[in-house]
């Protein structure tokens, strides 16, 4: 268990504290729901959150192979969906990794970023497709 504590500051801006680590961040509701898009929104942190534990998952699976991923770069386009209500309709994360290991290690390897708990904590309806470009720092 996790707890974490949210503050709304007002003007659709709020601070979340991770309580363990006392670290912070803050939203700010997006530019096209009436925000200034001076922050992550909540969806933005979705978002994060597949990227950030994809590669978390992957660098203990990598670990375990003697694969070092440090400079893996993920880029997430989150798409918005309108119909039935405001909500997530994709999340296209590409892996840029800078290493090229055997076939046995790189499918070792995407089977874990596909078995990331956000990942398998997202509504079926949000498509979430992974890329992985091997030997792209």
């Amino acid at each position: 268990m996790v707890r974490i504590d949210v503050r709304y500051e007002g003007e659709l801006h709020c601070e979340a504290t991770h309580v363990p680590s006392g670290r912070t961040l803050t939203t700010d509701a997006p530019v096209d729901n009436q925000g200034r898009g001076e922050s992550f929104s909540p969806t933005d942190l979705v978002a994060t959150a597949l990227a950030t534990c994809t590669a978390t998952i992957m660098g203990i699976a990598a670990a375990r192979h003697d694969v070092d991923l440090t400079g893996m770069r993920i880029t997430v386009i989150k798409e918005m969906a309108a119909e039935p209500v405001r909500r997530i309709g994709k999340l296209v994360t590409v892996f840029h990794i800078p290493v090229e290991p055997d076939e046995k290690v790189r499918t070792l390897l995407e089977r874990a970023a596909h078995s990331c708990p956000v990942h398998h904590s997202l509504h079926p309806d949000i498509a979430a497709p992974l890329t992985f470009r091997w030997g792209q720092a």
